[in-house]
């Protein structure tokens, strides 16, 4: 029974394997078909993409342009995504890659600008690009070097008055100076534009000659917190030659001035001085903010700066001086790129620099001391002060008058007589001669 089992299983094995041989051909037959259907929907990898059409660039707005193009016509239908990868020329270069058949790039257009832009896969790099197509702007008219130059703007943020909506607002000033070549009579306009909003100046300050070269903005339509470019065109004209625009770029983080800290306040307490400030009038949280502390010792004359994220700062003090303490702030990198230091909030003072330890005092006092010695021993010395200061008392006047005496005396063992005269002269003044013999 064994042996007839094994036979069966032999017989069968005989048939499967017969079966596969004879589909053989099917299935090899069905392989090349869908080899040959999927070359056919797929570009061959020896096939090379081709380059778009109709590729052109207009002036969307103020240093703003449009890059358009359309896909080749000719290009043969797949399944394979394609991209285009744009190469700015001018006035920057720059490249980037899109899906897209257009874009829409911010630049400054008074030197003109220039692209191209060529096909390429999107999913499949193994794939060749096609071959680049180029257009071009061309830059506005005007005789070069009569366009504005050294323009700079910058911005303020205020509190408003307006709405909770919108509780603060951004101020806008701009200046520039005249071309070399521009001629005297040039007379120059300037307007922003931010986002799809455009304005033109009302308020410009004037030189000696009338000639605009500053505008100033007290409220704009940009946006205290944004992150798109400013974009500011100054315009000229004059009745001797056409002046060229001049566009200028700025981001925002770049121009704002960040409003001092306000209400700064510093206490002494033993050997801690501590500092608190509230945040600037931004429209920036209170999270958004470095800040940069500055104590100034006015006795020893040394400064120390330190930075901090909070609105307080403590720190040791080793005497008793008097403290000047400023603060000043800027927009962190955690709300957006980092920017400039804002001004510093008004110098305040803490501490009395009268009160000085009995320690300083004792040298100075002692150094003083004997300066004031060394200089009285010297002039008594050299003007005879003591004994103009105190002369001697003077001696009680004799009542006796000065006199004339003749002295006779006798000498033992002689005869003779031997007188001696003692004669006192008066001096002028005095009263008459009185004699006396002794």
């Amino acid at each position: 029974m064994l042996t007839s089992t094994r036979s069966s299983l032999t017989r069968r094995g005989s048939c499967l394997v017969g079966g596969w041989i004879a589909m053989a051909p099917t299935l090899l037959i069905l392989l090349g078909a869908a080899a040959v259907l999927g070359a056919a929907l797929l570009p061959g990898e020896n096939c090379s993409l081709l380059p778009p059409v109709n590729f052109t660039i207009h002036a969307a707005g103020l240093a703003q342009v449009l890059l358009r193009w359309d896909p080749n016509p000719d290009q043969e239908p797949g399944t394979v995504k394609l991209g285009y990868r744009v190469k700015i020329h001018a006035p920057e270069e720059d490249e980037y890659e899109t899906k897209n058949t257009e874009s829409t790039r911010m630049a400054p257009l008074h030197r003109g600008f220039s692209a191209s832009v060529r096909t390429v896969p999107w999913e499949k790099p193994s794939l060749p690009a096609s071959g680049w197509v180029s257009a071009e702007l061309p830059a506005p008219p005007g005789a070069p070097g009569t366009s504005a130059v050294n323009l700079t703007c910058s911005t303020h943020t205020m509190a408003s008055n307006g709405t909770r909506a919108r509780p603060y607002h951004v101020s806008l000033r701009c200046a520039w100076l005249r071309g070399a070549e521009a001629p005297e009579d040039t007379q120059y306009l300037l307007r922003y534009r931010y986002g799809a909003q455009t304005e033109e100046c009302r308020r410009y300050s004037q030189d000696a000659r009338r000639r605009n070269v500053a505008c100033w903005f007290p409220r704009t339509v940009i946006d205290g917190k944004g992150r798109d470019w400013l974009a500011v065109q100054v315009s000229g004209s004059s009745a001797r030659a056409a002046i060229r625009p001049y566009d200028g770029l700025f981001g925002l983080h770049a121009i704002d001035h960040v409003n001092p800290p306000g209400n700064v306040t510093a206490e002494v307490q033993g050997s801690r001085l501590h500092i608190h400030w509230e945040k600037p009038v931004s429209a920036f949280p209170g999270h958004c903010f470095d800040y940069q502390v500055r104590i100034h010792n006015a006795r020893k004359g040394y400064f120390q700066t330190e930075k901090t994220t909070a609105n307080e700062f403590t720190t040791t003090v080793n005497d008793i001086s008097k403290y000047c303490v400023e603060v000043r702030a800027t927009v962190s990198s955690v709300c957006r790129e980092p920017g400039l230091w804002g001004e510093w909030s008004p110098a305040i003072s803490v501490g009395d620099e009268a009160r000085k330890p009995w320690t300083e005092w004792y040298p100075i006092t002692l150094v003083a001391a004997v300066c004031l010695a060394f200089v009285a021993s010297l002039a008594c010395r050299t003007c005879h002060a003591w004994t103009k200061l105190f002369p001697p008392v003077p001696a009680p006047k004799s009542h006796i008058q000065d006199f004339a005496a003749t002295v006779n005396y006798e000498k033992s063992g002689s005869r003779e007589t031997e007188s001696e005269v003692i004669s006192y002269v008066e001096e002028p003044g005095l009263e008459g001669l009185e004699d006396l013999v002794f």
